[in-house]
């Protein structure tokens, strides 16, 4: 395979031997097919079995390696990314990453410290190859005011090479308060983003569900939730968040992510919220890696134990349903999960191995659509996550060949095409953010 720095600087090529999912060019399906790409002036000019290497351009032998769409990462917090070496997990439980942001984010959060490591995440982000990310706000006011207003900041400034999104996160107590849910939700209007929050044992869930329900119908924006981030069978957010729906006839989009409490749940109240979520034509986001990291730590007297559930939701059930699904990143080194990068071939990787979506094998390249093209429809990003005629040529190719070789190492010789051309896919260093993690200089 070609070396990215032979590339030329005219975003003119042709790409041979490419093995590239159906899935990944706007198809459904497992099967991989082995094709060349013609990029001319950073689109994608064709794609067929064979292109005459005399059409112009360099031309790359990719040697049978993979290659998939710039990733899109749906789910993500970049607000709070990478303070863990100032504010770790004290115990690796929910409420103890709740509480460690907190206190983080009513003492440090001044927009200066939030919008360095915003930088720094989405430097490491577009080095791995990903091309969109929606991220989740940490809303309680005051930090609205300064959280949306470097938003607006960084999706201009991004606006080129990641295309960004926003959601504001709240409490459910907030949900039920109209002046403070109004003041947020205008925030949110003007600044162009998402309303959302987060949801799981409230004992009035319902009725929090339908406020937000209620205020993002009256002023015409989209839902994205946390919902049911818990073990205890008690929680029910996510039915009461479809029912919402349902009832009020809400005509937005909305997702769900999380949902973990489905594992533990019985058979009916599954299909129930199954079945309620798919007519309210919600879509699921599953966070594999945070929600393998927090959940099923909780054990009541602090002794050391190994979990016994994953805490991931029932992401091939709602895949089968005919749900939207996805996988993203969730949180990257903070309380909530210790470690991470925002590498999607990293959540498509532990995806397969958490969830279990690799078999049937000659099924499991479909999966490439949940870090990519599913949430690009859904989210109605501009970058649509295809390898497809007439796209920006936005891809990812890879040395490896076929679905083990993907999934057996990290990829870190990948080389990331943009618009036509190779980027530089060197990572930021963590000693940047030193002297915010009142580290020496």
């Amino acid at each position: 395979m070609a070396d990215k720095s032979s590339f030329s600087a005219t975003g003119t090529f042709l790409l041979k031997n490419a093995r590239i999912p159906v899935a990944a060019m706007g198809g459904t399906g497992g099967r991989v097919e082995k094709l060349d790409i013609s990029v001319v002036n950073g689109a994608i000019a064709a794609i067929e079995p064979s292109i005459d290497a005399s059409v112009g351009g360099t031309v790359y032998d990719c040697d049978d390696g993979l290659v998939l769409p710039a990733f899109v990462d749906i789910h993500t917090h970049l607000d709070k990314g990478h303070i863990w070496p100032r504010k770790e997990n004290p115990n690796g439980t929910w409420l103890g990453a709740l509480l460690a942001v907190q206190s983080d984010r009513e003492n440090l959060w001044a927009a200066s410290d939030v919008e360095r490591r915003m930088d720094f995440a989405l430097r490491c982000a577009y080095a791995h190859g990903t091309a969109a990310i929606r991220t989740h706000l940490d809303s309680a006011p005051p930090q609205h005011e300064i959280s949306w207003a470097l938003f607006e900041k960084m999706r201009e400034r991004w606006a080129d090479r990641i295309e960004l999104q926003a959601v504001a996160i709240i409490g459910p107590d907030t949900m039920l308060d109209p002046v403070a849910l109004d003041t947020i939700a205008q925030q949110v209007k003007a600044s162009g983003g998402l309303l959302g929050g987060s949801v799981a044992v409230y004992d009035r869930a319902k009725q929090a569900m339908l406020a937000v329900v209620e205020k993002a119908g009256n002023l015409g924006l989209d839902l994205d939730l946390h919902t049911d981030e818990t073990g205890d069978p008690a929680a029910h957010a996510l039915l009461h968040l479809a029912e919402a729906v349902i009832e009020t006839g809400f005509k937005g989009k909305v997702m769900a992510g999380h949902c973990c409490v489905l594992t533990v749940q019985d058979e009916q109240t599954v299909k129930t919220t199954i079945d309620k979520v798919v007519e309210a034509g919600i879509a699921i986001v599953s966070l594999p890696m945070c929600n393998i990291y927090l959940q099923d730590r909780e054990n009541g007297n602090g002794a050391v134990r190994t979990p016994i559930r994953r805490g991931v939701t029932l992401l091939n059930e709602f895949k089968a349903a005919g749900a939207t699904v996805a996988i993203a990143s969730d949180n990257t080194r903070d309380p909530f999960y210790a470690y991470g990068d925002l590498d999607g071939a990293e959540v498509f990787r532990e995806g397969a191995r958490i969830l279990q979506f690799d078999h049937p094998q000659d099924q499991a390249w479909d999966w490439v659509r949940a870090v990519g093209a599913s949430p690009a429809t859904h989210g109605d990003f501009a970058y649509k996550a295809s390898i497809a005629v007439g796209e920006p040529a936005d891809f990812v190719i890879f040395r490896a060949r076929a679905w083990s070789e993907l999934m057996s190492r990290p990829q870190s010789d990948r080389i990331v095409i943009r618009k036509g051309m190779p980027i530089d896919t060197t990572l930021p260093d963590y000693r940047e953010l030193d002297d915010l993690m009142g580290r020496p200089q």
